[in-house]
């Protein structure tokens, strides 16, 4: 698959000095981090997905729910009724 990036000249210069730096291309480098990128997300099942967003809600803290007066247009603008 070709992909063809157009990057800022100062994203480019810094990729091209990390490329150096390693001793690879430009090309070479670039492919290198998208395998290391894709090899580490985990490929998850809709069913693991699920579970795994449902611990990530259920992490939050539970916070009491607001009353209609504390929402109400009068509590938001008092100086304006």
């Amino acid at each position: 698959m070709d992909v063809k990036l157009e990057l800022k000249p100062d994203v480019e210069a810094g990729l091209a000095a990390e490329a150096q730096a390693r001793g690879l291309s430009l090309e070479s480098y670039l492919e290198q981090v998208i395998q290391d990128h894709a090899i580490s997300i985990p490929a998850l099942s809709g069913e693991a997905w699920e579970r795994e967003f449902d611990a990530w809600v259920n992490s939050f803290p539970d916070t009491p729910l607001l009353s209609d007066e504390a929402i109400s247009r009068d509590s938001l603008y008092p100086d304006r009724w």
